[in-house]
């Protein structure tokens, strides 16, 4: 018997190695050195950084993965599984280096497989980091035929005088929400039950989008502008960042405020995304579950000082990332630290 008699195609490995070598040598760094195919990825951080803090990140898409198998949408979904990781270690100001994917598969679609490493590719360039590595494992009687599952990691570094981590969040600072570009990669386990009961339609549209062009929108990637906004005249303003995932806007924005103090936010300023408002009508979901499921259209936030969030509003308007006001820092202690009002 033959490997590939036991359901592992080693050419189709190699042959996907080389089709994806020019996607991946155009999100190469200067820093980067060698190439892709040896055993462990080098990068030179010697001539950049003073005191350097590495900061990094691992996460994956969530069961959008499965809309995106289901929909064939296979060459956005890394773009997803970027944004999900380089926007978690831009919270403490770090820029990311670089990238690296594990895709595991039950038998190896090539044409699918470089689509969705070509997602990731795109993802890195948006983004300023290198993918530098990454695994394909092909694992018969794993995954059923035409499913896959993605994870990626990420490490980004930072001045160790500019690591932001909360400390100098105080009382009376302001939040601004960034935009999402949609649901980015969480809750799409509620999406998925509220798509499927409404019966998948297909002639749901917002604005000339389609419903499921909506929900497979891409996450957004802040990593350039908001590192152009740290290293401007103000950027030395901003306290503090959350990224919007998991937990939705109750439980993100506190992670990032120290003990004793919480947020308020103002519920007005929670204006619903079109996909969202469907989703919530659609779903008979509650606003308090919209809330620690979903970004409900703000995917960033940053935590300001009361005298300067206009400098920073004019800074992020000149950056083209649509912002508005949603709360502040208030006293508060135990279970009553996020207030939604």
């Amino acid at each position: 018997m033959t490997y590939r008699d036991a359901g592992v195609d080693i050419d189709a490995g190699n042959e996907l190695v080389e089709r994806i070598k020019p996607l991946v040598k155009r999100t190469f760094r200067p820093e980067v050195m060698g190439g892709l195919g040896g055993f462990g990825a080098l990068f030179d951080l010697s001539g950049k950084y003073r005191e350097p803090v590495l900061v990094s990140g691992t996460d994956g898409v969530g069961t959008k993965l499965k809309l995106a198998q289901q929909f064939g949408r296979h060459d956005t979904i890394g773009i997803d599984l970027v944004g999900m990781c380089v926007n978690d270690v831009l919270v403490q100001g770090a820029e990311p280096l670089f990238f690296l994917d594990y895709f595991a598969t039950g038998k190896l679609d090539v044409e699918t497989t470089v689509a969705v490493v070509g997602g990731i590719a795109r993802g890195c360039e948006l983004a300023g980091c290198a993918l530098i590595g990454g695994e394909t494992a092909e694992m018969p009687d794993m995954y059923a035929p035409g499913e896959y599952d993605l994870a990626g990691f990420t490490v980004g570094a930072v001045e160790k005088a500019e690591l932001r981590d909360g400390s100098r969040v105080a009382a009376g600072d302001v939040l601004i929400g960034i935009g999402s570009s949609g649901p980015h990669s969480n809750g799409y386990s509620l999406i998925r039950r509220i798509f499927d009961r409404a019966g998948r339609p297909d002639d749901v549209a917002f604005d000339g989008t389609a419903l499921i062009d909506a929900l497979m929108a891409p996450t957004a990637l802040y990593v350039k502008p908001v590192l152009a906004l740290l290293r401007g005249e103000h950027g030395d303003a901003v306290h503090a960042m959350a990224h919007i995932t998991g937990g939705g806007l109750t439980e993100n924005i506190v992670r990032v405020v120290p003990e004793g103090l919480g947020v308020r936010i103002e519920a007005s300023t929670i204006v619903l995304p079109p996909v969202f408002d469907w989703l919530q009508r659609e779903g008979a979901v509650a606003d308090a579950e919209m809330w620690r499921t979903f970004n409900c259209g703000i995917g960033f936030v940053l935590v300001v000082p009361q005298d300067t969030v206009a400098a920073v509003e004019s800074d992020l308007d000149g950056l083209a990332l649509p912002h508005r006001r949603i709360g502040e820092v208030v006293v508060a202690g135990g279970d009553e630290r996020v207030r939604i009002a």
